[in-house]
């Protein structure tokens, strides 16, 4: 299992019966692949579904059927399909559960950057800002550093904000972090990851409690 899917698995866990569900695109949208059996979810999407079920086996892909990150997608029986308009009202009114979106970078105060780098090439936010306001919990699935190895999880964003204050969970391969009013808090480790390796590959500030849990991605 790399890093990716079991950030997803973990996230997976967070998940309860009768959610509605909203992916965002890259690996947050591996979180379909993992939910148990004994929960069933509602996915949307922001360009304007409700039901979505797993990627379209190769060569029965409909091209009018993808996601908000342009992805080959099925509607469930029951699914629908309507427009923008009434999907940004479903999010607007707060009907959605819970949305998952990746980081560019994240705060000890759940302050979230995720759409644009300063001086590089905005491919589009899509609907985020909405769904970090809208959504009634926010997760964020990432990898702990960045590909340079910089730490993801900062004092505070230096990259314009998709929203502020507005994270309640962050979920990396290193272990599941819990944005509180009194700080970050390291709930979970991952397996062989220690409370020091933690805290040298983040910079925020961590509050680190006695009873810190294993990941459990099983």
């Amino acid at each position: 299992m790399n890093s990716k899917e079991f950030i997803a698995k973990r996230v997976a866990k967070e998940l309860n019966n009768g959610d509605i569900v909203n992916l965002g695109i890259g690996l947050p949208t591996m979180v379909a692949n993992y939910v148990p059996d004994d929960i069933e979810v509602t996915f949307q999407s922001e360009n304007g579904f409700l039901g979505l079920g797993p990627a379209p086996e190769e060569g029965k892909e409909d091209k009018d059927l993808a996601n908000a990150g342009g992805q080959p997608v099925t509607i469930l029986t029951g699914g629908c399909y309507f427009d923008s308009a009434t999907s940004f009202s479903i999010i607007r009114g707060g009907h959605v559960d819970i949305t998952v979106l990746g980081a560019l970078q994240v705060d000890q105060d759940g302050n979230l950057a995720n759409f644009m780098i300063p001086k590089k090439l905005i491919p589009g936010m899509g609907g985020a800002m909405d769904l970090v306001t809208g959504a009634k919990r926010v997760i964020v699935a990432t990898e702990h550093c960045t590909k340079k190895g910089a730490p993801k999880i900062l004092k505070e964003c230096v990259y314009p904000l998709t929203g502020a204050k507005v994270v309640d969970a962050i979920v990396t391969e290193l272990a599941f972090l819990s944005v509180t009013d009194e700080g970050l808090v390291l709930k979970e480790l991952a397996p062989d990851v220690t409370v020091e390796e933690v805290i040298s590959k983040t910079d925020a500030n961590l509050i680190i409690p006695d009873d810190i849990k294993l990941m459990d991605v099983e």
